[in-house]
């Protein structure tokens, strides 16, 4: 079974900056970022191609964060920078090998899951 584990949350001030990490089981075609806030649906925040590292951004994060990865190592990071109020939830690593050498926002598409970091920005 593979397995995903999110570390790097906590609590930060408005403006602040932070990074997220997921270290992945296995290699995986494609990474991504979701967020979610109580009573809300789980929302896709950023993806990356492990092949060509090509990215895609949710437009709520486009130019404040910035995903990466470490091939190698399985690991995808999120750098959060200029952080909102409102990037306050919680955050899931999810992967997936269904959408091919691709990024992919639908959430349906990712198989698996990590168990998610809260992240709360707030003075």
């Amino acid at each position: 079974q593979a397995k995903l584990v999110e570390s790097g949350g906590g609590l930060v001030q408005p403006g602040s900056s932070l990074t997220l990490s997921c270290q992945a089981s296995e290699r995986f075609y494609t990474t991504a970022w979701f967020r979610q806030v109580p009573g809300k649906e789980r929302e896709f925040v950023a993806a990356i191609a492990w092949l060509d590292g090509d990215v895609d951004y949710a437009d709520s994060v486009k130019g404040r964060f910035s995903i990466s990865r470490d091939n190698p190592n399985d690991r995808v990071y999120l750098l959060m920078y200029k952080m909102k109020p409102e990037d306050t939830a919680a955050y899931y690593c999810a992967a997936t090998n269904s959408v091919g050498f691709t990024t992919t926002r639908a959430r349906e598409a990712y198989e698996h899951w990590g168990q998610g970091t809260q992240v709360t920005v707030s003075s």
